[in-house]
Parts: structure tokens; sequence; C-alpha cells
């Protein structure tokens, strides 16, 4: 992403950045970003990496702290299907994240700040096309306002 894109953000005078948090399988899609650096791939600086074992060991819950602690979107990825270094790790990611995106909509959060990818560690450029994409993406949905409150039903009698 070379050139730059004035947002509305930008435009109103504030200067809101997105706060995007990368959850990354250390195996492939870490090693991707780490080749798109080396590479001196240019992307946007507003992604925050957690570098993890696998994709398959996300658990929604990461997700969802993500967002409470103030994440405008979140990121997940891995190896691609059949190329796990744990053998199906990313097949247990690839059956229980799209779920848990439905639910997110039922929870208030728009499923749209939750992406799921597959980036090898030979895909650099691939690495740097994403993160530009979800930045941007990010930009078009606006900040995260508030992460929806639960409340425990009142007692009665």
């Amino acid at each position: 992403m070379t050139e730059k894109k004035t947002t509305a953000a930008q435009r109103d005078g504030t200067d809101w950045q997105p706060r995007i948090v990368a959850f990354l399988c250390n195996w492939c899609s870490y090693a991707g970003a780490d080749l798109a650096g080396m590479s001196r791939n240019d992307y946007p600086a507003a992604i925050k990496i957690v570098r993890l074992p696998c994709s398959g060991r996300v658990d929604p819950m990461f997700v969802l702290k993500s967002f409470e602690r103030g994440a405008d979107m979140v990121l997940v990825s891995g190896c691609h299907p059949g190329d796990c270094h744990y053998s199906s790790g990313n097949y247990h990611a690839r059956r229980k994240l799209p779920a848990f995106r439905e639910l997110l909509g039922f929870m208030g959060i728009d499923p749209r700040r939750f992406k799921i990818s597959w980036v090898s560690a030979a895909e650099g450029n691939k690495w740097s096309s994403l993160v530009a994409d979800i930045t941007e993406e990010a930009y078009a949905l606006g900040p995260f306002q508030e992460f929806p409150k639960c409340t425990a039903p009142e007692k009665t009698g």
C-alpha cells in the first residue's frame, strides 16, 4: 500500500488509526509475515501480531478479549489446510472459527471485524496484501464502538 488514502477520520481532523490484532501460526503465517518484513514489503503498521504454535490453538476467548481491550479488527491466520505442522490443527481452526464468526453477530459485534486467512511461509507478498486489505476495511468500518455488556438476569422472588 504505497499511496496514502484519506479516510473519513482524517478528513474530520481526528487521527484515528485502526487497532488490528493478528493471531498467527508460528510455522507458516508468522514466517510469511517475517518474510514480508525481510523482503521490505510495504504494508500498514496497524497490525499487532500474537504468535501461537498453531491456528488450531486460537481460543475464541482470545478474539473476544481482543475486542474487549479495544481491537477494531481481529485476524487469525495459519497454514493452508493440509500443510499444518501439527497435521490437523488448521482443520480444527477451519471448523470452529467460522462458526464463532456467526456467533459474533448475535453478540452485537459486526462479523466483518473478524477475519480468517491461510498464509504460508513463502507468501510474504500475500501477507502484505492481506494486511493492506484488512487495514483498508478497518478504516471503512470505523472504530469499534464498545464491547457489548452482558448482564446477569435479575433474581425474582
